[in-house]
Order: structure tokens, then C-alpha cells, then sequence
């Protein structure tokens, strides 16, 4: 019983050991490349890997099936169980860094934000993906090591046609919606941080999942939607391909409304107004009706959130520049005299 002792605190004190050397081997390649995030992001493989070279080796001397002779088998089980696993946390933990790394240094190389967001978008589901998927091959590979799900699965085989009916009909939403996350993330739909008005709702996109989207509504709400929504429904992406944007105002006024000095009190509000980001500006007579003109003040911004302030400083400074030079320019009731 001594020599199995010692082979196990010997298998430990060499799972320690490779884990320590890796560890700085990786260290030392991410100082000498600073401009590749990849090894960095690897170092938190070390406890995955340290399981996946511990149970190797266990399994390969058996001490402990020695020391428990009369349950050898079911510790031998038990310990590949635990390798299976763990083979699939670090063949999770590799596939995450790589793909961290890969968005990492095309956000260094790119220019264009809305290049940065598709790709972040894509990233982040082809993460979750992966995920799943090596979940899946991990709780496969276990379930064939018992004896009786092999027979099971045997038996399963024979009727695969019904199963697969009834699975599909069962799982109708949950594949759709993991299809439309795959069209969202390749087909450039929406993206992480982009402006959107779904059921009237306007907000900003804050997290996308093969399952369902969350957007951040303007008073910190968050409206979770399944993703298959934005591919079966309408909705309005308003940073798709630029996140300029134009806003305007509308103002009912008395027909004796000076226009002209209205419209160049508007300019010099813009040049005044960080907001707005010179591209374009206009103020017109939209309409008119028996007892008002309706004017319509136009302003481009960098985006929706600047719009929004900037339609706001409008309305209220042109409503107080006409109170205080032209009062009379303000709707009012006309009676007959």
C-alpha cells in the first residue's frame, strides 16, 4: 500500500510540475509577443489541463484501483468519467481563447466600428456554439462508457425515425431560434450596440444568444426577445451600415412666424451645439392648416443618442426664442371680431 501511496503523491507532484512549466513557458512567449493576446488568454487552461494530465496518468498506473481492489472497476470508471470532462473543459477553455484572441486583433487592425461590432457579434455566438457543441460531445462520450446506454443506444437506432419526428416537432422553437442566432451573427441582421425599434420599443442592442436577444431601453429596461423575432418580423436597425443619423422637430406656429430669422436662429443654436456633426441642417414649412404652419427643423448627428439631445435642445430653445422676440408667433385661438 506504501508503493501505491507514493505513485499517487508522485502523480500529483508531476501533474503540479507540468502545469507550472506550461504555465511559464506560456509566460514567457507572451512577453516576447506582446501583440498576440493568445497566450495570455491560454494561461487559464492550466487547472483543465493539470485534471486532463493528473487523471492520465491515475489511469494509466491504476494506484487507486489497487488500494480499493474490491471496487477497482468502478474507480477505474470513475476516473475516466472525470478525464471525459475534463478533456471537454480545456477543448472549451483552448476554443474560447482562440477565438478571444482572433476578435481581439481585428478590433487592433480595424477602423470601422460596425466592422468591430459584426464580428464581436459573431464572435460571441460562434463562442457559445462551440460551447454547446463540445458540451454535447462531452455528455456523449460519457454516457458510452456505461455498458447499458450502449444497448440503449442500440436499441434507439431501430426506431430513429420516430424519435426523430417526435424530436423535431418538440424542438421546433429551440432549433429555430438557434438557426436564426446563426443568420443574425453571418447574415449582419443586428449587431452588439446597435440602435434598434422593436415594438415600438427603442433601444440599444446589449447582448445576443443563440436563444434570445436583449436590447437596453432608454430608461435602463432591458425588452429580451427570441431571436428568431428579427428574422421572421420587421424591425428598424438604425446603425446597420452607419451610425449617423438625422433628426428633426416639428412646430406648430402662427402664420406670422418670421421664418427667415427662425431658420438662422436654428443655425447659430447648431454651430453652438456639440451634438450636432456638421453634415447637414434644414428648416422649412412642413405644412400649414387654417390656423398654424407647421415648420420643421432638420439636424444631422454622430448618432441616435446625440440626435435625441440634439432634437431636444432644438424644441426647447426655437419655443423660447420665439416667446421672448416674437410671442406673437405662438399658436394662439383666433375669434372672430
Amino acid at each position: 500500500m506504501t508503493v501505491q501511496l507514493i505513485t499517487v503523491a508522485l502523480t500529483i507532484g508531476l501533474t503540479l510540475l507540468i502545469g507550472w512549466l506550461v504555465d511559464k513557458a506560456l509566460q514567457r512567449i507572451a512577453v516576447r509577443h506582446p501583440e498576440t493576446t493568445v497566450w495570455p488568454l491560454l494561461r487559464r487552461c492550466r487547472i483543465p489541463l493539470q485534471l486532463v494530465v493528473c487523471l492520465s496518468l491515475l489511469l494509466a498506473n491504476a494506484p487507486l484501483a489497487q488500494l480499493f481492489t474490491s471496487s477497482a472497476g468502478d474507480v477505474r470508471h470513475g476516473l475516466l468519467l472525470a478525464l471525459i470532462a475534463s478533456v471537454g473543459w480545456l477543448a472549451n477553455r483552448v476554443l474560447a481563447a482562440v477565438l478571444s484572441a482572433v476578435f481581439a486583433r481585428y478590433r487592433e487592425l480595424s477602423d470601422d466600428p460596425s466592422r468591430v461590432q459584426r464580428v464581436r457579434t459573431q464572435v460571441n455566438l460562434l463562442r457559445r456554439a462551440t460551447g454547446a457543441l463540445v458540451a454535447l460531445i462531452t455528455v456523449g462520450a460519457m454516457l458510452l462508457t456505461f455498458p447499458e446506454m450502449r444497448a440503449v443506444g442500440a436499441s434507439l437506432l431501430a426506431s430513429a425515425g420516430l424519435i426523430g419526428v417526435v424530436a423535431g416537432i418538440a424542438a421546433q422553437s429551440t432549433l429555430g431560434n438557434f438557426f436564426s442566432g446563426l443568420v443574425i451573427a453571418f447574415g449582419d441582421l443586428v449587431r452588439i450596440g446597435d440602435t434598434v425599434v422593436v415594438e415600438q420599443q427603442q433601444g440599444t442592442v446589449e447582448e445576443i444568444t443563440l436563444a434570445y436577444l436583449v436590447v437596453r431601453l432608454w430608461d435602463q429596461r432591458r425588452l429580451v426577445v427570441p431571436v428568431s423575432y428579427f428574422v421572421s418580423r420587421p424591425f428598424e436597425n438604425w446603425t446597420r451600415t452607419d451610425t449617423h443619423t438625422t433628426g428633426w422637430v416639428l412646430l406648430h406656429l402662427d402664420h406670422t412666424t418670421p421664418v427667415p430669422e427662425l431658420r438662422a436662429e436654428f443655425h447659430r443654436l447648431l454651430l453652438d451645439s456639440k451634438e450636432w456633426d456638421g453634415r447637414d441642417w434644414s428648416l422649412v414649412v412642413f405644412d400649414t392648416t387654417p390656423s398654424t404652419i407647421v415648420v420643421r427643423a432638420t439636424m444631422t448627428a454622430r448618432n441616435p443618442d446625440d440626435a435625441y439631445t440634439l432634437k431636444c435642445a432644438a424644441r426647447e430653445h426655437l419655443l423660447a426664442w420665439l416667446r421672448d422676440h416674437h410671442p406673437g408667433a405662438l399658436p394662439r385661438v383666433r375669434t372672430g371680431e
